[in-house]
């Protein structure tokens, strides 16, 4: 079974990843049955050329709102601005095993993962976008 994404939602992720270029982009992916909406953040890593972490404050507001009725975090996205749209091992060793979906951009290519224990790609198993 497919992830379904918006077109609308992986030109916004993929045109905010083109202008943080050199440096990683980050944000918060919402929806329900599928990828509704995404929001960019801060990238707030202390080498943000190599590394994303996500504002804080930014993921706090979004886990409160959620909590209060509102829309529901289901992952998280990042690019790889000079690598590929698979995990790296940074990525694996930041990802809980939690489910929650991770999108990486690199370029044009644009990739879905969910966080597990095990898969293919360090704690993360391939998920097909529709």
């Amino acid at each position: 079974m497919g992830l379904r994404i918006s077109s609308c939602v992986i030109a916004l992720i993929q045109r905010a990843a083109a202008e943080a270029a050199p440096l990683e982009a980050c944000g918060l992916l919402f929806g329900s049955d599928g990828v509704e909406r995404a929001s960019v953040a801060a990238n707030v890593a202390d080498d943000p050329a190599r590394r994303f972490e996500i504002d804080p404050a930014a993921l706090i507001a979004a886990l409160k709102a959620e909590r209060a009725g509102g829309e529901r975090v289901i992952g998280y996205w990042h690019s790889h601005p000079s690598g590929d749209a698979t995990p790296s091992a940074t990525d694996a060793a930041m990802a809980a095993a939690d489910g929650k979906i991770w999108v990486i951009v690199a370029g044009e290519a644009l990739t879905a993962w969910r966080a597990g224990a095990s898969g293919l790609h360090g704690r993360f198993e391939r998920v097909e976008l529709t």
